[in-house]
């Protein structure tokens, strides 16, 4: 099985992938190979492939004999936010050893530029992921960008943001500031403990948002 695409080809892999992670696919959500197909303009064989592939990557997983948007569950969740955290933390710290001047000065754009998004945590959850990348490639070291690729892939499959949790986006942001700062002193310790941080509230305010909503569904029906 092939999965060069030529020239002019439509990668129908980075095509469903994007859709998963943009939210246009849910966790839940069931693909069907004709209706990709007709969507991304792509034939239904390159799009067979990359459903096998993301299936193999457990991206997709079985209903039937319908292919799904997986879901995490609580301990998947907590594994990837345990790894997320290290990597995250990691990253930041090579990021005060190596970020350029320029970069610095990006990330503190972001920063302000998000400070005006806190009132619309989809668009601030899609910045959000803007700045957390450019962090990665501030560490100036391909292979942990490469892995917290594939964090960030993972996290695709989380059907909500920590961001809508009530007062987490000005917190969220204050904290991208903490360290941005953190890498322009050079300061890899403090870099490092504050990212650690800011993805330890994260999933703090996740699970909270987790909880409610569960209570919600369990509350007793009023007489």
């Amino acid at each position: 099985m092939s999965t060069e695409t030529r020239p002019g080809q439509k990668d129908a892999y980075q095509l469903i992938l994007g859709a998963i992670d943009q939210g246009t696919y849910r966790p839940g959500d069931r693909l069907v190979e004709s209706e990709l197909a007709e969507r991304f303009g792509v034939s239904r064989t390159p799009i067979r492939e990359a459903l096998q592939r993301l299936e193999t990557q457990s991206l997709l997983t079985r209903d039937g004999r319908s292919l799904v948007v997986a879901s995490l569950d609580h301990n998947e969740l907590a594994e990837l936010y345990v790894v997320r955290s290290e990597l995250e933390a990691l990253a930041a710290r090579l990021a005060a050893q190596h970020a350029t001047d320029e970069e610095v000065r990006l990330l503190r754009e972001m920063v302000e530029e998000d400070r005006a998004r806190v009132q619309d945590p989809g668009a601030l959850a899609r910045s959000n992921r803007r700045f957390h990348r450019q962090v990665h490639l501030a560490s100036h070291n391909r292979f942990l960008v490469r892995q917290l690729d594939l964090v960030y892939r993972s996290m695709a499959l989380m059907a909500t943001t920590s961001l809508a949790a009530k007062g987490r986006s000005e917190v969220a942001v204050a904290e991208h500031a903490a360290v941005v700062e953190a890498i322009a002193r050079h300061d890899g310790a403090a870099a490092f403990d504050a990212l650690k941080g800011h993805i330890s509230h994260a999933f703090e305010a996740r699970l909270r948002q987790d909880a409610e909503d569960a209570a919600r569904l369990d509350a007793p029906i009023a007489e």
